[in-house]
């Protein structure tokens, strides 16, 4: 199967690794997973609106919503996107150890649509200078399973390295071997060095695009990782012209084929 490497409008052809197998047509399940940092629903014109932050999730399409900076930092911890809000979206927050009116840990969230049942959840306690973490899902799209992790890293190499290093470790120890998706905010700016190469050790990177700044997309900061029997279909960075006020991150997509248990 071709592998794609997206730019900002459309994918491209790329030789290059992670090498995925073609799945028998029926056997395979397509899902659309994305993930986004969206500062809390404030956008880069300092205003915050989260009616325009899901109008931003509702276009890339997916199925899977991995999100940074899903809750606000202070007090309460509200989600950044009002539990009515989201429902009215159709959007179902995964339930993890979060305060009663936020839905992330550290801010990582996951959203599901009503096509993706739960099978089960996770946080991933990981060392951290500042407050950081991850969190895991395993999910059932039609029939086919898949892991999904959410992270945001830490803004120093070293911290990020380190948690990088758990996360790998706290993935490795969890029942069952599906195909798993580790995707987040990275804050590496390096290529193919720090925590790059840390996940690259064990997971297959799927080539996106850079996604920061929104306004001017210089950095691959928010990436992609797989594991196991999938199949890339397509992914990259979703440009839109709410997307490039909703956050200073572009999100990010990808969409594999799955198999069916």
């Amino acid at each position: 199967m071709t592998v794609l490497q997206p730019t900002r409008n459309r994918p491209l052809a790329h030789p290059e690794k992670p090498s995925f197998a073609q799945l028998p047509a029926n056997r395979a399940v397509s899902v659309g997973i994305a993930s986004y940092n969206i500062q809390k629903a404030i956008g880069t014109d300092m205003r915050r609106m989260p009616t325009r932050t899901l109008a931003v999730i509702d276009e890339i399409g997916a199925d899977i919503i991995v999100l940074q900076e899903a809750d606000r930092r202070f007090g309460s911890r509200l989600s950044a996107l009002p539990l009515p809000l989201l429902a009215a979206h159709h959007w179902h927050p995964v339930q993890f150890e979060t305060r009663a009116a936020s839905i992330g840990w550290h801010g990582n969230a996951i959203l599901v649509s009503s096509r993706v049942e739960v099978v089960r959840h996770a946080v991933l306690r990981i060392p951290a200078l500042e407050p950081r973490g991850a969190v895991l899902a395993d999910l059932r799209v039609d029939g086919a399973l898949l892991r999904v992790v959410g992270m945001h890293l830490d803004l120093s190499g070293l911290w990020r390295r380190r948690q990088a290093r758990a996360i790998i470790a706290h993935v490795a120890a969890q029942p069952g071997n599906p195909p798993t998706l580790l995707m987040g905010d990275l804050n590496e700016w390096r290529v193919s060095a720090g925590a790059i190469a840390d996940f690259s050790r064990n997971y297959s990177v799927i080539p996106t695009g850079p996604s920061f700044h929104a306004r001017m997309p210089i950095a691959a900061l928010d990436r992609i990782f797989v594991s196991g029997d999938l199949a890339l279909e397509g992914a990259g960075v979703h440009h839109s012209v709410r997307s490039v006020v909703a956050s200073d991150h572009l999100p990010i997509w990808v969409r594999l084929g799955l198999n069916i248990d």
